[in-house]
């Protein structure tokens, strides 16, 4: 099972039917099944929401606890951090060598300092949103 951009607003208390279902509940976890998620929060609830908890819970550290361990229920945690100049560059050059793009040195730095300019950030997920865009502005395939 695949889900995109899983999260929870501050009033959802669905999560914890994930977590135990991501646990297996009583009957245990299928073995035929595997779940993949993909989410723009670290911890996939508002940063607010267990702000809040910390302050209005008699104990903070265990309200703040049970909100958080939603995401300590996937084994993999993908980050996309900031990366220097160089490293960005390094990334869109192997993308560009990868897919064959035809598009010059200079352009390819030009159109990257541009696309990092107005995103606000270097990484690894923009650098590939830039690809993205390029091959289609290119007309060009990636596969």
């Amino acid at each position: 099972m695949f889900c995109d951009d899983l999260s929870f607003d501050a009033e959802d208390t669905s999560y914890k039917s994930l977590k135990a279902a991501l646990d297996g509940g009583i009957e245990g976890r299928p073995s035929n099944m595997i779940f993949y998620a993909t989410s723009n929060r670290r911890h996939l609830l508002p940063r607010d929401m267990i702000e809040n908890e910390r302050s209005t819970a008699i104990n903070p550290s265990e309200a703040v606890q049970e909100k958080v361990s939603l995401s300590d229920r996937f084994g993999l945690w993908l980050g996309f951090h900031n990366c220097s100049q160089d490293e960005f560059f390094d990334m869109i050059e192997g993308y560009a060598r990868h897919f064959k793009l035809r598009v010059s040195p200079e352009d390819l730095r030009a159109g990257a300092v541009e696309w990092y300019a107005t995103r606000g950030s270097r990484s690894g997920r923009v650098a590939w949103q830039y690809i993205q865009d390029l091959a289609g502005r290119l007309g060009q395939a990636i596969d």
